[in-house]
């Protein structure tokens, strides 16, 4: 019996129709009494690497600072309340503003509230 080369098993691969290159891989499973699996990545923890960031924060209010009316004012446009709610809100500091959001928006919040001159904290 003959031997194929390597460039005519790749040459025969590259002819080959799907339901071929299926019958062939079902085929060399029996032979051989293997499974043909893709390759699955598997990634080493390292003891000393940070966690990965949580996928949904929760954003709290720690402190109003000195411009509580501006801290209102950006809690009205973060929530969507009214004066009255958003004022009860920052009074009840420390307060959660928004609760399992993204951390991207977590963060977007983060910036606007300190930006009106507030603490916040992003769990």
């Amino acid at each position: 019996m003959a031997k194929l080369t390597h460039e005519d098993i790749l040459a025969y691969l590259e002819e080959a129709t799907i339901l071929e290159l299926n019958d062939l891989v079902k085929a060399i499973e029996e032979k051989f009494d293997v499974t043909a699996a893709a390759p699955v990545a598997v990634v080493a923890s390292d003891a000393g690497a940070e966690a990965a960031a949580p996928a949904n924060v929760t954003v709290t209010l720690t402190d109003v600072g000195a411009t509580k009316v501006a801290v209102i004012k950006a809690v009205r446009e973060i929530t969507g309340l009214g004066l009255v709610e958003a004022k009860g809100l920052v009074d009840k500091t420390p307060a959660e503003i928004k609760k399992d959001v993204p951390a991207e928006e977590g963060a977007k919040i983060k910036e606007q509230l300190e930006a009106a001159g507030a603490t916040v904290e992003v769990k």
